[in-house]
């Protein structure tokens, strides 16, 4: 008995003792975020943000409200250097997408992506100026083939289907990809996985898996559903990019695959934009290639 009135002593003075720490959150200047792209026969496209504290509450609103408005934005192509143009669009629930890309009324000015080019980005935004290189590399992997299976472990009813494809890698290490794909008339979406290189299988045709990709946007059990289904028309987009631009997508979707995990090892985002700036500039060589599934 006595040892329990000890213990309920102990409790009670360490609760007595108990203080309350605050600890000060320091704020700082907001960061320009990039999201810039350059694709083979596409103006360039480049939509600019400012960061949001780490402990925001993100919302629609707040990603529509940090879009910046006041940057010049330029590129460079080894021809000739163009002004890219503000450009606003509105989205539902009167938000606005702003953007910077060519300016179509002006025809000295405009600018579309070519193999093998190398492209300069500046950006002059808040009396700093950002700076990022890309290219868009030659086409050399190449997707030959597409087919389709029943998915397995489904009822004979089911409509899932997967999508297969043949690839075939030239020698030489080095060829960097992206995939996108678009069913029916939906928009092109990357693969949870989306970024690959020819480490294991240089020099090789080989036959894999192409997942369906997804809106990011969704919820969780919306996005692991990965199958095609019957009766879609599926087109794949297959991008040769550059080094850098793997790097960029690697690093951000493994960071997004292990959010919340404790176990996972940190790692940080690769961008290459400088000047402290977040986010990429990304040059794609672009190959496409369409399947119809048959309806059930």
């Amino acid at each position: 008995m006595k040892k329990v009135y000890r213990l309920i002593l102990f409790i009670l003075l360490f609760f007595s003792c108990e203080k309350r720490i605050d600890f000060p959150i320091n704020t700082t200047d907001p960061i320009l975020s990039v999201d810039a792209s350059v694709e083979t026969g596409q103006f360039p496209f480049v939509v600019l943000t400012r960061s949001v504290g780490y402990f925001s509450r993100i919302t629609p609103e707040i990603l529509s409200s940090s879009m910046v408005d006041n940057a010049i934005v330029s590129i460079d192509d080894g021809e000739k250097n163009i002004v890219l143009k503000k450009q606003m669009r509105l989205l539902p629930g009167d938000l606005k997408l702003i953007y910077y890309t060519c300016d179509t009324a002006e025809l000295n000015n405009i600018m579309t992506g070519k193999e093998g080019r190398k492209y300069q980005l500046r950006i002059s935004w808040n009396t700093q100026l950002y700076e990022a290189t890309t290219t868009i590399p030659t086409i050399k992997k190449t997707l030959d083939s597409l087919w389709w299976i029943k998915a397995p472990l489904t009822p004979d009813t089911s409509s899932k289907i997967i999508l297969k494809a043949k690839f075939t890698d030239p020698p030489f290490f080095g060829d960097y990809v992206r995939y996108f794909t678009k069913a029916n008339s939906e928009p092109f979406f990357p693969g949870i996985n989306s970024a690959f290189d020819d480490l294991f299988v240089n020099g090789t045709t080989y036959e894999i898996d192409i997942p369906k990709g997804v809106d990011k946007n969704l919820n969780e059990e919306m996005l692991n559903e990965q199958f095609f289904r019957r009766g879609d028309t599926i087109t794949v987009k297959l991008s040769a990019i550059d080094k850098a631009t793997y790097d960029f997508w690697r690093t951000t979707e493994y960071t997004y695959r292990v959010a919340g995990n404790p176990f996972s090892s940190p790692i940080k985002i690769l961008g290459n934009i400088s000047n402290g700036a977040l986010g990429y500039f990304g040059g794609y060589a672009n190959q496409f290639k369409s399947i119809i599934i048959p309806p059930l």
